[in-house]
């Protein structure tokens, strides 16, 4: 029987057909977690669901009246897709896992405890690790130091990396506040760059916070959508677009969690 409780996490994946075979392992993930006051919400991006639905009874997950289930019809692609997912989803904060990606053991109880520490923060995220294809997990040193991440950091270093653009944390595996996600308007309209539209964004608008701890595995293997050559050619203009949007943000004042009652110290 579901129980009526809120759930403490809205863990939100997003996914396409080449990727349903990926589903059982993140289901195994969080299985994992000592945290299991979660929601699992699949949406798969295309239409059908018959496969989604095969993958989730061949690991057990359907039997678990915390996963959620549903296909929009479409292919709309990954940030839509975990908008429709956010549309559902019942509790305060919300964890990003893509299709082909694993949380870390203990990760959502790591996150969850990091923003219940610092009540004004919009957001918390740990380290990444790249699951390489034979199993093996290899490290990423970050270049911010753990605990608050102040306003304005994350599009600071964003803007100013030596090689160009380049994210000082794994976008993908954040776990946001809810209240903030839907205040910006969630995953962004960019082409691949959805979610560092939504980091920045939300980098400009609130503090975070920087755990000391790996709490995503991304795995890497041949099918996976950043690895493909592309004849996109207008990351100069969507790049033009978030520097404009964080300078915009940047002016506002800094976000408050309209749920949570605590006294600025």
């Amino acid at each position: 029987m579901q129980s009526d409780r809120r759930p403490s996490v809205s863990v939100v994946t997003a996914v396409h057909a080449p990727y349903v075979r990926f589903l059982p392992d993140v289901w195994d993930s969080l299985r994992a977690q000592d945290l299991t006051s979660w929601e699992w919400l699949v949406q798969l991006d295309g239409p059908g669901g018959g496969a989604v639905a095969e993958a989730l009874a061949s690991c057990g997950a359907d039997r678990d009246p915390r996963v959620r289930a549903e296909a929009h019809g479409t292919a709309v692609g990954p940030g839509p897709t975990r908008n429709i997912a956010l549309a559902r989803a019942a509790a305060p904060l919300v964890q990003n896992v893509d299709a082909d990606d694993l949380l870390e053991p203990g990760a959502l109880t790591t996150l969850t405890r990091a923003l219940a520490a610092r009540p004004h923060a919009g957001y918390a995220v740990g380290r990444a690790r790249d699951l390489l294809p034979d199993g093996r997990l290899r490290d990423h040193p970050l270049p911010l130091k753990p605990g608050p991440v102040p306003r304005g950091t994350l599009p600071a270093h964003w803007l100013t990396a030596p090689h160009g653009y380049s994210l000082p944390v794994h976008p993908a595996g954040i776990l946001w506040r809810r209240a903030l996600l839907v205040e910006l308007g969630a995953w962004t309209a960019l082409h691949g760059m959805e979610d560092t539209g939504l980091l920045m964004a939300a980098g400009a608008r609130a503090t975070g916070v920087l755990v000391d701890a790996n709490t995503l595995r991304y795995r890497k293997h041949a099918a996976q959508g950043s690895a493909q050559p592309t004849n996109f050619i207008g990351a100069g203009s969507q790049i033009s677009l978030i520097r404009q949007r964080v300078a915009v943000l940047s002016g506002l004042p800094e976000w408050r969690d309209p749920e949570i009652s605590v006294p600025v110290k």
